[in-house]
């Protein structure tokens, strides 16, 4: 039994995670798992292989795709059920659909959705009940106005959101490109390619689908793309054509002769990996992930490229990680919709049982009272069911309909103040903040978790060179020419450089000095090394020199050598040109030693003009120390150079050199040649050679780049977290970048525990053993095995990869075991056995992930790196499924769509890398900063206002409509109406829905800078503690108390009483006048003590409706309307009479003093003795407003004689282009470039290569 329990709970300990590599893709097969085989018998061997044989042929058949042939997709065999008998391809077509309705389904499809609504769907009925004559006590015309209102409303906002998708999709599918078509190449929407169609592609354009790289206009077929859209790495990768194809189809009638056939994997979401065949001319060519070129990328330095569709539309790659659309609600539509609920019950049950005190009194009353006989012989049963349905309608405002169309209209304007704030416009990109639904601002003000990618969410995605130290010395502060320490920064001339891009911020004059003085030889040879150990590839145009770079800070550095006077002009195969401070030379490069994760550093071996031998090298501080020469004296100086950099949280690179005999060379050289031809773990055979030279270095120096953050994103995150708001950092970086970047942004602080994946990992596995081992214990045990994982009072932090991630939750996929794979029957036991072991497995799961989300809450700060989009997605969901929490994904990549889609609130920022994660989100905007307004200002003013409005908005109905269940304990329970039918069509509509309408769109309790300056304003909703079932109640108690005075003050005083005139007022009518005129004042005088942002609006609105009422009411208690349509106004003269008595004023007012004074006398007390913070911010305003503190920025502490240094070497996370240059395929075979570069320098180029 343990050894069961052992096999389904420990990791696999041969497959340790590795931190470096992005786990396996999300939907990756069994069989495609590095994993080595069991042993296994013989026979059961061979049974193996045939069925893995056989499924791996089904796979590889199960996706063709054939050049130029139409025809071939219309097979049988392709063709799959669409609906009932109707068949269509299974191959999509390349247009993308992103919209619900058409001109034909909108009507049905849009009323349908809205009849879902139960309150939607339940004053239909009421319609209908209205309709039948034996159950009706109100005209049918009071319902269906405020319904038609509601759905008219809502159809016109749904009909506006889906032609905004109609235009966005529409835009995306009539983009154009090349299709050969009958043998020409010509201009087809991207709606219109179908797999198997030849596209021409040109430099610049984003690629329409998945396709085959054919061939294209540089050397070997090369291809440069950008892929910001899908992985937000704004660095350029290369793809490359298969040999056969860059041999033959570069011409247009080539092309159109193509009928290769590709097998290959079904369409699927792993963006790195791909498998297939082509078969041409007899021959088969194996196809990988290299030669592939997905939709979103974009064509760069490469002129015409031409591809064959593979996937299209909703097939590609890009597609497939998009996730599923997901319909969101926010947290107050749930609870809205169970108090809607609530108060069904609450109808049902006061209408059965006003129904049975009418069957009682028609029992005992009415029939035998002869003056009541309506000439009807109906029993009491029945009269009492009947007066059921009546009550039902009579008592229908309780569910008021008006409340979704008033939320709808508040949440419209408060996007609209969202899309028109200012202080969320980013003018560098013409960016101005967007809420893209209009169903979510109050749930911003309730945020609990923030997962954020890192970049181009929280980095700018560009790097730039800000300090070094040479010689241990450092560089980089603010110093004029003699070394002196300037008070006020004074930027660098770089115009003595002629290559000076002049992009470089850098305000050390006193570097550029030595530099151009010569003095300090180390310095210039510093920055050569930069200039010339890289694989950096140089496109020259128009006389401008632009660097393609396998990673943004590889690219940087050679920038900044480039503005420091050496710039790397061009290489050839073997060679390499640099401007050294405007002298030009040519060296021999002998060997690229490239660089990978493993080694994290890089080294060229070159011969310098005069014959000397030098390995120039670079990488990462850990790595470079240990290979040093036993004497550096510059060592030391250097590591605390290193140290503070990294406090300042800049990206670090040792760099070092050595000199190397002929002999030496010559012998490494031959270990070289044979580890470059073997055909046996190559990689690691290099490794080992590139070892035996790169020892005893002599330390240079250091730099120090900066991954540039967005402005104000330190600042931001602080207040988020002052707010009690949680962010995680997914990003698919590597650890040592992410960690840097979490130091930079201050989730990370020196005081910070870090704890790594396989630090958490024992804690995890010891704690699921232990709940396991408690199971049947008793609960004293169980609740320890639940006990915090940390101890309290410490700033802990974690910092987790993707394969930890998969280790850690069980996710990790296994080769099935086939040992027994034979063609016996299972008996009932054996399944039941397997069921079992599968449920265990699962618990044991589930378990394990919330115990992971339990330990991760714990921490102050998550860093999830290496991840996939759909880990990115499985975080979120599992802390929205273990811990019930609102959580918020914000992105800016097609990799951050799944994760926006899976939270609750999905954020896009229009940044560096494309629009995918903007159309996919709920709200964008251009700078991570702007989330702070957009969360402490603009969620938490939409949901104080949307409590508001919920609050005032069920106490009004109530009071409104309990008046008629107090009067029926007067009028035999016969469903007859306290007030006149207009007075009931008309309340929700214009006597009382102004004023609350205006608080829902405009009250705020505070602020928006003293929002901004409190940040614990916003824990309220994140606690639910504005509105929430017992606040709902707490409205009821409220509505019902104001009915009773409303009725029973009027009822007092209308017993028995005369007239001034000797008329008696207390007739249905007056009374009616009276309890409607109270209740018109009291609930906008209410309104009145309930906003707390007041303008003129606000004003006119509750006194307007206050005039509104009575002029109304007097219109229709007008004579002559009365001769037009005697039978709908019935209260002819009431109003005049009745208000013309002093005596009911007094009424009036007595009612409304009752309903008011006790509510004034709560809060005053409220306010004095448990003042809110907000009160306590709004009582103090003006101070605050007068001191207008700004918030500074907390600086770090750096502690002498503790290294704070964070290897965060700056490298591509993949090979750069050392083997493209080594075997000369990336190079041009013309070099007019280089002419147009150097121009009159041309003859010294020639002169250095002659000479070398």
């Amino acid at each position: 039994m343990n050894s069961e329990r052992d096999s389904e709970t420990t990791f696999d300990e041969d497959s340790q995670p590795n931190d470096e590599e992005v786990p396996y893709s999300d939907d990756e097969t069994e069989d495609e798992l590095d994993i080595p085989p069991p042993v296994e018998p013989e026979q059961n061997r061979i049974n193996r292989e045939v069925e893995v044989t056989r499924d791996t042929l089904r796979k590889e058949c199960g996706w063709q795709v054939k050049a130029n042939d139409c025809a071939f997709y219309e097979q049988p065999q392709f063709m799959k059920t669409a609906y009932l008998c109707l068949k269509k391809s299974k191959y999509a077509g390349n247009a993308i659909k992103t919209y619900k309705y058409n001109p034909i389904t909108f009507l049905p499809l849009n009323l349908f959705e809205q009849f879902k609504r139960v309150a939607n769907f339940y004053f239909l009925v009421l319609l209908i009940l209205q309709c039948i004559p034996q159950i009706t006590t109100l005209s049918w015309y009071t319902t269906l106005i405020p319904l038609l209102l509601v759905l008219g409303i809502t159809a016109i906002k749904d009909l506006v959101d889906d032609i905004a998708r109609h235009r966005m999709d529409n835009e995306i599918n009539n983009r154009t490109c090349d299709v050969i078509k009958d043998g020409r190449f010509e201009n087809t929407k991207w709606k219109d390619i179908k797999v198997g169609d030849i596209i021409r592609l040109r430099k610049n354009a984003f690629i329409p689908a998945d396709i085959l790289l054919l061939s294209t206009s540089e050397p070997n077929s090369l291809c440069y793309v950008e892929t910001a859209e899908l992985d937000g790495e704004t660095n350029l990768k290369f793809k490359m054509s298969l040999e056969v194809t860059d041999r033959y189809l570069h011409q247009e009638g080539a092309l159109a002769a193509f009928d290769g056939l590709i097998e290959c994997e079904e369409p699927n979401n792993r963006l790195d990996k791909f498998t297939g065949t082509l078969k041409w001319k007899g021959k088969s060519y194996a196809l990988d992930a290299d030669k592939i070129l997905l939709r979103g990328c974009k064509i760069r330095n490469t002129d015409v490229c031409h591809g064959l569709v593979i996937f299209a539309g909703a097939d590609t790659k890009i597609m497939k990680n998009s996730g599923k659309t997901r319909f969101k609600r926010t947290k107050i539509d749930s609870l809205m919709n169970y108090m809607v609920y609530t108060i069904f019950v609450l109808l049902i049950l006061a209408s059965a049982g006003l129904a049975i005190g009418h069957t009682y009194w028609e029992q005992q009353i009415g029939n035998s009272s002869w003056y009541l006989y309506d000439g009807k012989d109906e029993t009491p049963a029945t009269r009492g069911f009947f007066n059921f349905w009546g009550y039902i309608i009579v008592l229908n405002t309780m569910v008021p309909i008006s409340l979704y169309v008033s939320v709808e209209v508040i949440r419209l304007g408060q996007s609209y103040f969202i899309n028109w704030d200012l202080q969320m416009y980013y003018p560098e990109k013409d960016t101005a903040a967007r809420a893209r639904t209009t169903t979510l601002n109050e749930q911003l003000g309730q945020i609990h978790y923030i997962f954020s990618d890192k970049t181009g969410t929280l980095t700018q995605n560009i790097m730039a060179f800000k300090k070094c130290c040479i010689n241990g010395q450092s560089y980089g502060t603010c110093r004029d020419k003699t070394g002196q320490e300037l008070h006020h920064p004074e930027q660098v001339d770089f115009s003595w450089n002629m290559y000076a891009d002049g992009k470089l911020t850098f305000h050390d004059q006193y570097l550029i000095e030595q530099i151009r003085s010569g003095k300090e030889p180390e310095i210039r040879q510093f920055f050569f090394l930069l200039a010339i150990c890289h694989t950096v590839m140089v496109d020259a145009s128009d006389g401008e020199l632009s660097y393609q770079a396998a990673s943004p800070d590889e690219g940087a550095l050679v920038t900044a050598a480039r503005n420091f006077g050496f710039a790397f002009l061009s290489r050839t195969q073997n060679t390499i040109t640099i401007s050294e401070m405007g002298t030009v030379k040519t060296y021999e490069v002998l060997a690229i030693l490239d660089f990978n994760s493993d080694r994290k550093r890089m080294s060229v071996i070159t011969r310098e003009p005069d014959g000397a031998i030098k390995l120039y090298c670079k990488g990462a501080d850990t790595v470079i120390y240990e290979r040093l020469h036993p004497r550096n004296p510059t060592k030391h100086a250097t590591q605390e150079a290193l140290d503070i950099f990294a406090n300042e949280t800049l990206r670090t690179l040792c760099l070092c050199y050595k000199d190397i005999s002929e002999e030496e060379y010559e012998a490494w050289n031959k270990k070289f040649m044979a580890a470059s031809v073997a055909t046996r773990n190559r990689d690691e055979a290099l490794d080992k050679v590139y070892e035996e030279i790169e020892r005893n270095l002599i330390l240079l120096g250091a730099t120090a780049i900066e991954d540039k953050l967005q402005d104000g994103v330190p600042e931001t995150i602080s207040k988020l977290a002052k707010a009690d708001i949680k962010i995680w950092v997914l990003t698919g970086d590597k650890k040592e970048t992410a960690e840097n970047i979490g130091f930079s942004c201050e989730l990370l602080t020196d005081e910070t525990t870090i704890h790594y994946g396989e630090d958490i990992s024992a804690l995890l596995q010891t704690r699921l053993e232990n709940q396991r081992n408690v199971v049947g214990s008793n609960t004293n045990s169980s609740q320890r095995s639940n006990d915090p994982f940390f101890e309290s009072g410490r700033n802990r932090a974690l910092i987790i990869t993707g394969s930890w991630l998969n280790e850690i939750l069980l996710e990790k996929k296994k080769k099935k075991k086939k040992l027994l794979k034979l063609k016996f029957p299972r008996t009932a036991e054996e399944k039941q056995k397997e069921m079992e072991s599968k449920r265990r497995a699962e618990l044991v799961k589930e378990q394990q992930q919330q115990n992971f989300v339990d330990l991760a809450c714990e921490c102050s700060a998550v860093i999830c790196c290496r991840v996939t989009p759909k880990q990115k997605a499985m975080v979120v969901d599992l802390v929205k499924k273990y811990k019930k929490a609102i959580t918020l994904a914000i992105g800016d990549g097609a990799n951050d769509v799944n994760m926006i889609k899976t939270a609750h609130i999905g954020v896009g920022i229009s940044g560096q890398e494309g629009m995918q994660a903007v159309m996919s989100s709920d709200y964008s905007f251009g700078q991570f900063r702007f989330l702070q307004r957009l969360l402490l200002v603009h969620g938490r003013w939409s949901y104080i206002r949307m409590c508001k409005f919920l609050r005032y908005f069920f106490y009004k109905n109530f009071a409104f409509t309990l008046v008629h269940f107090w009067y029926s304990f007067f009028n035999g329970y016969s469903a007859q109406t306290a007030y006149e039918d207009w007075f009931i069509t008309l309340y929700n509509v214009l006597y009382s829905s102004l004023p609350v309408l205006l608080v829902g769109l405009l009250d705020q309790d505070v602020s928006d800078k003293l929002s901004i300056r409190f940040p614990a304003l916003y824990v309220s909703g994140q606690r639910d503690l504005l509105f929430n079932y017992r606040k709902f109640f707490e409205s009821l108690l409220h509505g019902a108390l104001s009915s009773l005075i409303i009725f029973f003050i009027p009822y007092g005083a209308y017993l028995q009483t005369m007239g001034q005139d000797g008329e008696a007022p207390s007739d249905y009518q007056s009374f009616a006048v009276t309890a409607a005129s109270s209740l018109i004042i009291a609930v906008n005088f209410q309104m009145g003590l309930d906003t707390s942002y007041w303008t003129f609006v606000n004003a006119f609105s509750i006194f307007g409706s206050i005039a509104l009422y009575f002029g109304i009411m007097f219109d229709l208690h007008s004579a002559g309307i009365h001769v037009l349509f005697p039978a709908a106004f019935q209260f002819t003269g009431t109003a005049p009479n009745a208000l013309r008595q002093p005596y009911l004023w007094l009424t009036i007012i007595l009612s409304v003093a009752l309903c008011l004074l006790p509510v004034v006398a709560l809060r005053f007390l409220s306010m004095t003795i448990w003042p809110s913070e907000s009160e306590k911010v709004q009582k103090n305003r003006k101070k605050f407003k007068a001191e207008e503190e700004k918030w500074k920025r907390r600086q770090s502490v750096f502690r002498r004689g503790i290294s704070g240094r964070r290897s965060a070497y700056a490298f591509s996370h993949q090979r750069g282009y050392a083997d493209l240059i080594a075997s000369g395929r990336i190079i041009r075979k013309r070099r007019a470039s280089l002419t147009a570069v150097l121009g009159n320098n041309l003859s010294e180029v020639r002169q250095a290569e002659e000479a070398s």
